[in-house]
C-alpha cells in the first residue's frame, strides 16, 4: 500500500522525535522473519524502554538528517527495524543482541551512540553500556570511603560543637 505524502510527513516527525530523544541506535535487518517474531521482539522492546520501528530507508534518512545519528545514512539499505535507546544507551544493542541468540534471522548491521556510526562487531561493546542505575551504583561505589568518612564526620559535628560551646561556656 502506497503511502501518501502527508502519512510519509508524519512517519518522518515521529522518528525525527524519537531520535532526538534517543541515547542511540541500533539497525538491524530482519529478513525472514515472522510477524508472530517482529511481535515478539515489539513486547520486549515495549518491556526494555526501547522504541521499534519499521520505516523505509529513504525516509528514515530524512529523519535522521539532522539528528546526532545522521552519520548512519551510508547503512541504511535493506529491509531495517530501527531500535532506539531512550532510558539506557545500550538497550536498543541488548535486545537485539539477546534477540538474535533465539532468532539468527534478525542481523545487527549498524549502531550510533552518536559519536560516529559503529559496525556490528561493536554490539557487545554497546550493549554492555551500564543503564543510569548501574552507573550511578558503580558512581557511588567508588565514593563510598570518601563519603562514609565524611557521613562520621558529620555526625561527629554535633558532638564536638556542643563541646566546643561547653568549654566557652565554662572560661566565662
Amino acid at each position: 500500500m502506497a503511502l501518501g505524502l502527508a502519512a510519509k510527513k508524519e512517519i518522518v516527525a515521529e522518528v525525527s522525535d524519537v531520535a532526538s530523544r534517543a541515547l542511540s541506535v541500533a539497525v538491524a535487518e530482519y529478513r525472514g522473519m515472522e510477524v508472530a517474531e517482529l511481535t515478539d521482539l515489539r513486547v520486549k522492546a515495549r518491556e526494555q524502554g526501547v522504541y521499534l520501528r519499521v520505516v523505509r530507508n529513504t525516509l528514515a534518512k530524512r529523519a535522521l538528517a539532522d539528528s546526532k545519528f545522521a552519520d548512519l545514512d551510508s547503512a541504511l539499505t535493506g529491509p531495517l527495524i530501527y531500535g532506539f535507546s531512550i532510558d539506557a544507551p545500550g538497550g536498543a544493542a541488548r535486545l537485539f543482541k539477546d534477540f538474535s541468540k533465539e532468532n539468527d534471522k534478525l542481523k545487527v548491521t549498524a549502531l550510533s551512540i552518536g559519536s560516529g556510526l559503529l559496525g556490528p562487531e561493536k554490539l557487545d561493546a554497546v550493549a554492555s553500556l551500564p543503564t543510569r542505575d548501574e552507573a550511578l551504583a558503580k558512581l557511588l561505589a567508588t565514593f563510598k570511603a570518601p563519603v562514609g568518612k565524611f557521613v562520621q564526620t558529620i555526625n561527629e559535628v554535633p558532638t564536638k560543637f556542643v563541646r566546643v560551646l561547653a568549654a566557652i561556656k565554662d572560661e566565662k
